[in-house]
C-alpha cells in the first residue's frame, strides 16, 4: 500500500507560529508572596509521609526518634505498616458515588469520620502547643481526642481549651490505686465521658532509639543535645520559653521513659482491676491493647463498652500480633454490635477505609498526629486530618461506596505480605 500522507493538508493546530503574548500571560501563575512560612510548608505536604519529613527536619533527633521509633528491632512497626501496604481494594463499579459521606457514630455520637487522635505521652516536647493543638484540631474536625495519663497538659486545661470536643481520657493503672481513682474522678468532673484503660504496659518495652539518644524528661543538656540545638534553634527557643515540661496529670517527675513506667505502673493488673474500674467509672469504658481473640472475648464479657486492638505502636513487645490481621477474627467473635477500635500503622485515609471494611468502628492515629504536630503545631495537625479526610473520601468513591456503613469485607483483600519498598518507618 502506498502512503499518501504527503498529500494531506496540514491542520492549523500543527502549523508553527509565534506565540501570542496574551496567551502566554494566561499560562503564567506566579504564587503570591507570603510571609507565612508555616502555611507554605504545610500546604506543600501532599501526604502524612511528607509531614513526617518536615517533622524530621524541624525536630531534634531524640524527641523525633521517640515518636518515630519502636521496641527492639522495630519488627512490629514494620509489619503493621506493611499490613496496610498489602491491602488490595475490590472496587464495586456502577454505583452512584456522587458524594461520599465519611460521617459515622462512635459510642452514639455522630462524628465527621471514623478517626480519632490516640493518646500520646510527652507531647509538648515534640511541639510547645502539644495537647492543646491536638484537642483543638480534633474538636474543629469533629472527631474524638484522647488525652494520655502521660500527657503534658492537664485534664482540666484540655477540657477548658476544647470544651466542645469529644474528649476521652486514657488511664495507666498505677501501683497506687487511690491515686488512680482520684485521676479518674478528675476526668469525670472535667467532662470526659470515655475512659480508655491501657493494658499492654506491664513493664516498659526496650525502646533502643531512646536508650541510644539518652532520651529523658525533661531533656538533658549534654554535649550531644547542645550540638543538635544548633541545627534546631526554633525548637529549642520554643522549648526554653514555655512552661517546663512535666506530666500534667501526675506530680512532677523526671527520668527515662522506662524508669517512669517501671516505677509507677502496676504489673499485676488483671481482669478484677477492669471490673473495679467498670464500677468506679460512670461513663463508657474501653480497653486498649487487646492482641488476641480469647482476650477480646473475655474482656467483652466483663461489661466494658469497647476494645481497641493495638500493639502499642510496636513500642512494647516486638513481633507482637498485627491489629489489622487480627481484626476480622475479633469482629467475627464479638459480633456486629460490640465497639472495636484499632490503631497502629495508619498513615493514610485509605488505611482507615480498609480497617473499617474489615470490621473496625473507628481508627486512632498517634504517629501521624505527632508528625503533623511537629511539622506545624495545631495547623500541622489540622493539615494531617485534612489529608486523611480527603484520602478517605476519594478511596470510598473509587471503591464504590457512598457511606461508611456501606463498607464490608467484600471491598478488601488482605494480600500475602510482599517485601516492602519505600517507607518502612
Amino acid at each position: 500500500m502506498t502512503s499518501s500522507h504527503h498529500s494531506r493538508p496540514i491542520p492549523a493546530a500543527l502549523e508553527r507560529r509565534m506565540p501570542d503574548v496574551r496567551e502566554l500571560a494566561s499560562l503564567v501563575r506566579f504564587a503570591k508572596p507570603s510571609t507565612d512560612r508555616v502555611g507554605r510548608r504545610l500546604e506543600k505536604a501532599t501526604s502524612v509521609w511528607e509531614l513526617r519529613e518536615i517533622a524530621k527536619r524541624r525536630t531534634p533527633k531524640a524527641p523525633f526518634d521517640y515518636v518515630d521509633g519502636a521496641a527492639e528491632a522495630e519488627i512490629s512497626l514494620r509489619r503493621s505498616r506493611l499490613s496496610y501496604r498489602n491491602v488490595e481494594f475490590v472496587p464495586h463499579v456502577l454505583h452512584d458515588v456522587s458524594d461520599a459521606d465519611t460521617s459515622t457514630e462512635i459510642f452514639g455520637r455522630r462524628v465527621a469520620m471514623p478517626l480519632g487522635i490516640a493518646p500520646t505521652g510527652f507531647t509538648r516536647m515534640m511541639h510547645s502547643e502539644g495537647e492543646y493543638a491536638g484537642s483543638a484540631a480534633a474538636a474543629d474536625a469533629d472527631i474524638p481526642f484522647c488525652l494520655s495519663t502521660m500527657g503534658t497538659a492537664s485534664i482540666e486545661d484540655v477540657a477548658t481549651h476544647a470544651p466542645d470536643g469529644d474528649n476521652w481520657f486514657q488511664l495507666y493503672l498505677w501501683n497506687d490505686r487511690e491515686a488512680s481513682a482520684a485521676l479518674v474522678e478528675r476526668a469525670w468532673q472535667a467532662g470526659f465521658r470515655t475512659l480508655v484503660v491501657t493494658v499492654d504496659t506491664a513493664i516498659a518495652g526496650a525502646r533502643l532509639r531512646d536508650t541510644r539518644n539518652g532520651f529523658s524528661i525533661p531533656p538533658q543538656l549534654t554535649a550531644r543535645t547542645v550540638l543538635d540545638a544548633a541545627a534546631h534553634p526554633h525548637w529549642w527557643f520554643d522549648f526554653l520559653t514555655h512552661e517546663p515540661l512535666s506530666f500534667a496529670s501526675l506530680s512532677r517527675s523526671s527520668g527515662t521513659v522506662a524508669d517512669l513506667v517501671n516505677r509507677m505502673f502496676d504489673p499485676s493488673l488483671d481482669h478484677d482491676d477492669i471490673a473495679w474500674l467498670a464500677q468506679l467509672w460512670p461513663g463508657r469504658l474501653v480497653v486498649k491493647g487487646v492482641q488476641s481473640v480469647p482476650d477480646a472475648a473475655r474482656i467483652a464479657e466483663g461489661g466494658v463498652d469497647g476494645i481497641i486492638l493495638s500493639n502499642h505502636g510496636g513500642r512494647q513487645l516486638d513481633r507482637a500480633p498485627i491489629p489489622l490481621h487480627l481484626l476480622p477474627e475479633v469482629r467475627a467473635e464479638l459480633g456486629d454490635a460490640f465497639s472495636i477500635g484499632i490503631d497502629k500503622g495508619i498513615m493514610d485515609g485509605a488505611d482507615v477505609v480498609a480497617a473499617v471494611a474489615l470490621g473496625a468502628d473507628y481508627a486512632l492515629v498517634g504517629r501521624a498526629y505527632m508528625y503533623g504536630l511537629m511539622a506545624g503545631g495545631q495547623r500541622g495537625v489540622t493539615r494531617m486530618l485534612d489529608l486523611m479526610h480527603t484520602s478517605m473520601r476519594r478511596t470510598m468513591r473509587l471503591v464504590g461506596v457512598n457511606a461508611i456503613d456501606d463498607l464490608t469485607p467484600e471491598h478488601v483483600n488482605l494480600m500475602t505480605p510482599q517485601p516492602a519498598r519505600g517507607h518502612w518507618v
